[in-house]
């Protein structure tokens, strides 16, 4: 590679895709802060749900956000004015006709983001790239399953993707460097920092994040601790900002119980193990703070712990 300019395996300079409109697919909480952050970087946005009602719940939360952020003066009425009107709501695939990228963010299980690509890559132009904010799930096996693996990457946003500074930037095998450079140049143009992650089950931050807090659980399961005694002792004796079942609840447990299986049976050690008690309170449908209950119950002002 010379400077910023990608090459061929030949050592011919390619061409990188420039990338003048982004199209969004799943309108939740990852969804929306994607939206939300190319269109504050003055890109023209497609956002597509199935519902209508989650397209304006995103809307109001992406409206919401930027006013948190014109109280802090990192941005102006302006800016938010623009951004919003930047954002084109659809139930329609083929809105996304004109985008140069498409980023999935639905539900990590890989059968559904199947299912989005079939139906998506229809009403692609040939020359779109394609990027899947899965936290876990093989990026290589994910792009097989598309008609253009050399243009499907990983793009990894954290949770909330307006104020987490990290995307982590995952490469198939079959991934090429012109959109890997286009992807890197997006990350940067939304003032995120990368991190490039080798293409393994759960990347880097929940290859070790969710394990620790599956160990969490673990601790509460086999009783070594109450949940309260568990958050407050990594709070205050390990300096993080939430405790690890906090987090889970923040997270979604749903979430968290998938990456372990992505992790358990990717890796085949037993150290990745899902808990028991994480497998019930999902079979619960105690999801955290998105169904109002997890290792918190969010009915009750402050949240009281669950067990």
């Amino acid at each position: 590679m010379n400077g910023d300019v990608a090459v061929s395996p030949a050592g011919t300079p390619l061409e990188t895709p420039v990338i003048a409109c982004v199209g969004v697919v799943g309108a939740g909480q990852m969804g929306n802060g994607i939206s939300h952050v190319c269109a504050l970087a003055g890109l023209p946005v497609v956002l597509l749900d199935v519902e209508r009602a989650a397209l304006d719940r995103a809307m109001a939360t992406m409206a919401r956000n930027m006013d948190r952020q014109l109280r802090r003066d990192l941005i102006t009425e302006a800016d938010k004015a623009a951004a919003l009107a930047r954002v084109k709501t659809t139930t329609e695939h083929a809105a996304f006709g004109a985008c140069d990228l498409v980023i999935e963010a639905t539900t990590e299980k890989e059968a559904v983001k199947k299912a989005v690509y079939r139906a998506l890559i229809p009403h692609l132009k040939p020359s779109c790239l394609l990027a899947s904010n899965t936290s876990s799930i093989s990026i290589t096996r994910l792009g097989a399953a598309t008609d253009r693996p050399e243009k499907f990457i990983g793009m990894h946003f954290m949770n909330p993707v307006p104020v987490m500074q990290l995307v982590e930037i995952i490469r198939g095998i079959a991934t090429d460097e012109a959109t890997f450079q286009a992807t890197m140049a997006l990350a940067h143009r939304l003032g995120k920092t990368t991190a490039v992650a080798e293409d393994f089950p759960a990347f880097i931050v929940n290859r070790i994040l969710v394990p620790m807090i599956n160990e969490a659980v673990y601790a509460l399961y086999e009783g070594v601790g109450s949940v309260a005694a568990i958050d407050n002792a990594l709070r205050l004796g390990a300096n993080h900002p939430m405790g690890p079942l906090e987090l889970a609840d923040f997270i979604g447990l749903d979430t968290a119980l998938s990456i372990m299986q992505v992790l358990y049976e990717g890796l085949s050690d037993s150290k990745y193990r899902p808990c028991p008690l994480l497998v019930k309170y999902v079979e619960a449908g105690w999801l955290g703070r998105k169904t109002g209950r997890g290792f918190y119950d969010y009915t009750q002002d402050p949240p009281r712990p669950t067990r």
